[in-house]
């Protein structure tokens, strides 16, 4: 679940619990642990709420001085208001720790082979995988529409393959960029 810079603070210290979201059919689920940026939280509500029903504790818990502020940085469109409340849990972002783990025996290493060729099988452009990490790998810090322009990709979809890569542990994201994981570099023997 994505929040802004701004709010991340508010949400590794547990003062913000709360978020207002315009969704057409609901993203999270109440039970749900999802990274926010600076740590983990699990969801504790999910509420279709109305504006008229929305009040100044709802827009505190939020991050938010007022409630005309938090209602102000919700963009207007379709969908409903949803108000989530949600918990900060103490444990690390599983991603994080998958991506510290460098520790690759031959069972890990065929697990990653296998991944890999999935996505490579699945993806409607071909093979991806080894590209992309060796474009990371060589160019660690450089922004992803720089890096999308160089193998001929829009940035959008080359952003949701580093995501999948991420995912296995294989690459970290940075304030601009990317760069190996220490399981990445270990994948691809670069330590």
């Amino acid at each position: 679940m994505r929040f802004e810079q701004r709010l991340r603070d508010g949400i590794s210290d547990g003062t913000i619990t709360a978020a207002l979201r315009r969704w057409r059919r609901p993203q999270v689920v109440v039970g749900g642990h999802y990274r926010t940026g600076q740590g983990m939280v699990e969801m504790l509500a999910v509420e279709p709420v109305s504006p008229s029903r929305l009040r100044a504790a709802d827009a505190r818990a939020a991050g938010f001085p007022t409630l005309a502020a938090l209602l102000a940085d919700v963009p207007a469109g379709e969908g409903k208001l949803y108000l989530l409340r949600f918990r900060r849990l103490d444990t690390p972002d599983p991603r994080s720790v998958l991506a510290a783990d460098a520790d690759l025996d031959a069972t890990a290493r065929a697990t990653i082979d296998a991944r890999l060729a999935r996505l490579d099988r699945a993806s409607t452009r071909g093979p991806w995988t080894a590209t992309t990490l060796g474009l990371i790998r060589d160019r660690p810090g450089v922004r992803a529409p720089d890096l999308a322009a160089s193998v001929g990709r829009d940035t959008l979809s080359f952003k949701i393959d580093v995501r999948k890569l991420k995912a296995l542990g294989l690459t970290e994201s940075l304030l601009v960029g990317y760069r190996l994981s220490a399981r990445g570099r270990a994948y691809l023997g670069t330590d």
